[in-house]
């Protein structure tokens, strides 16, 4: 559909195509890659309102040229206050809509944090890219007007989200201005304190102070507690994103890093490892063979997440173990020739109670997140998955933002590995994800999609890297998806032998998917359900920087 981009100095991937110009505009004007990413990623929180939050999360890799490697986070915990039971006490057992699946809001954090730590360029002007498309407003793209509509009744409980998202009582319709006139005034106020401090680096304390000490906390904090929330000063003024040490492991001679296990991305590796000890690398691209594998190999990876992934702060979580030769051999050993009848049971531990098989309808899609990936002329590397949707929570009026509302990813009962408690993290979808190339390149990767985010990565990494694909080819090919596992989001829906695929595979391996004792159901041809993979690579033995960009969604690239 679109060819795979290249440039001799720099590239970048986005979610929304504004997005990656902000990016290019900053790298063709001398930022670096942690610049240019960060003036994407908030622009993604105006771009793609329904999916991204400008007070949502925003999970970061960040790889210097150097070599240095980190992860920031960019998630937000619990309040304080929070009562562990309430959610199974007062709401049968369930997270509800509105406030009270609030935690503190990291995407601001994260991204100062980042510049502080990596970026050259002022808060004020990595911000002006967001401002303008708040301000100026863009146009609307079908899968925005398609979200709205399909949460229209969401929408239009609070009279906020209405004002924005339902702009005279009507879903906008495609190719029609878009406006975010009071978010445009806020990051407006952030950047204003920052532009008054006399450094760089000063400015940055001031843009975060503002959100999270000044009037913006303010008000976020007097709108919670009207609204029965639990959010507090307290909680705001002491929050700053942790840097997280990352998971890496080599995988054909290549370097596979993703983040901790406060989100999935350790699954990722672990399937990745898992399909390839199974012997995947010997099976032709979408054959019986390869999908059957690797579904399999997902579902092994999925009910370790299941069983033991939550915020290590607060729990030890065995990646170590899990990731472990002797485990990854004792695991795939399981893989047979037909569909494993249910979510196999951990080797290291016990799985949790897990829901019942859900109905026979396919499961509730939560649309959100995006995605940027950038490398830069240097050789440094960002990688940002961006998140929280707009239909479930209350917009702070005034502000024009949805303080994260990343706490439906949490279990309401407190026993569970990923369960609620005070000061704790839900364990995240967003996952950033990037491979150092043996060739000594690096690839920054990553989707939104939930539970399809690391199977949907793991398809685009074997495309590239052992069917020779290039890029837009790999993110492009059909793909699949399994659900057999509890999801990530309420209900928890569990489908023991479910695998979406879409309906370019060929019909012959769909029938042999079947006999094998997989429940098949048939995607269209192309679906954003399969996720929106967006990635770059740099090739130095080329001197070349490639990128692609998933044309599932209004994701695009530029190279330079």
């Amino acid at each position: 559909m679109r060819p795979t981009l290249y440039g001799p100095r720099h590239a970048v991937s986005a979610g929304h195509y504004l997005a990656a110009m902000a990016a290019s505009t900053v790298l063709e004007n001398g930022g670096n890659a942690v610049d240019a990413g960060c003036a994407a990623g908030m622009a993604l929180g105006v771009l793609l309102p329904d999916l991204v939050n400008v007070a949502g999360v925003a999970p970061i890799i960040i790889r210097l040229a150097d070599g240095t490697v980190e992860s920031i986070a960019g998630l937000g915990h619990w309040p304080a206050s929070l009562p562990p039971d309430i959610f199974m006490r007062e709401h049968g057992g369930k997270i509800p809509n509105g406030v009270r699946r609030t935690v503190v809001p990291a995407a601001p954090d994260a991204w100062i944090t980042a510049l502080e730590r990596h970026g050259t360029w002022r808060f004020e002007d990595i911000a002006s890219f967001a401002i303008r498309f708040a301000g100026e407003g863009f146009a609307v793209f079908p899968l925005l007007r398609e979200s709205i509509l399909s949460h229209r009744a969401d929408y239009e409980r609070w009279e906020s989200n209405r004002a924005i998202f339902l702009p005279g009582g009507r879903v906008p319709e495609v190719g029609e201005l878009f406006l975010q006139s009071d978010l445009a005034r806020t990051l407006t106020y952030m950047a204003d304190e920052a532009r008054a401090a006399p450094t760089r680096e000063a400015g940055l304390k001031a843009a975060h102070a503002a959100f999270y000490k000044g009037d913006i906390a303010r008000t976020i904090v007097a709108h919670q507690k009207a609204e029965g929330g639990f959010l507090s000063a307290e909680d705001l003024a002491t929050f700053r994103s942790r840097i997280e040490p990352v998971v890496r492991r080599s995988w054909r001679g290549h370097e596979v890093i993703t983040c901790g296990p406060w989100c999935q991305g350790p699954a990722l590796l672990e399937a990745l490892l898992l399909a390839e000890q199974a012997g995947i690398a010997g099976m032709a691209h979408n054959s019986a063979d390869y999908i059957h594998t690797l579904v399999e190999a997902i579902k092994l990876a999925m009910a370790d997440r299941e069983a033991f992934f939550g915020d290590p702060a607060f729990m030890d979580v065995p990646i170590d173990a899990l990731l472990s030769p002797e485990h990854i051999r004792a695991r795939a050993a399981g893989i047979g020739d037909t569909a494993h009848p249910g979510m196999p049971e951990p080797i290291l531990g016990r799985l949790n109670a897990i829901p019942d098989p859900s109905p026979a309808h396919m499961p509730t899609v939560e649309a959100d997140t995006t995605y940027v990936a950038v490398v830069d002329r240097w050789g440094n590397a960002f990688s940002a998955t961006p998140s929280d949707g707009s239909w479930n929570a209350p917009v702070t009026p005034g502000l024009g933002i949805i303080p994260s509302n990343r706490g439906s990813q949490s279990r309401p009962d407190p026993a569970h590995p990923s369960g609620v408690a005070p000061g704790k993290r839900p364990r995240l979808t967003p996952n950033p994800a990037m491979i150092v190339t043996k060739q000594g390149g690096v690839m920054p990767f990553g989707t939104p999609g939930g539970d399809v985010q690391i199977q949907a990565m793991i398809q685009v990494v074997l495309n590239v890297f052992q069917h020779g694909m290039e890029l837009q080819d790999a993110i492009e090919a059909p793909r699949m998806a399994s659900y057999a596992f509890p999801s990530s989001f309420a209900p928890f829906e569990y489908f023991p032998r479910r695998v979406a695929i879409e309906s370019r595979v060929a019909p012959e391996v769909r029938a042999e998917l079947t006999a094998r004792g997989h429940e098949v159901k048939e995607w269209p041809d192309i679906t954003w359900l399969a996720g929106a993979v967006e990635t770059v690579l740099s090739m130095p033995d080329r001197k070349l920087v490639a990128a692609g960009a998933d044309p599932r969604r209004p994701a695009y690239a530029i190279a330079g």
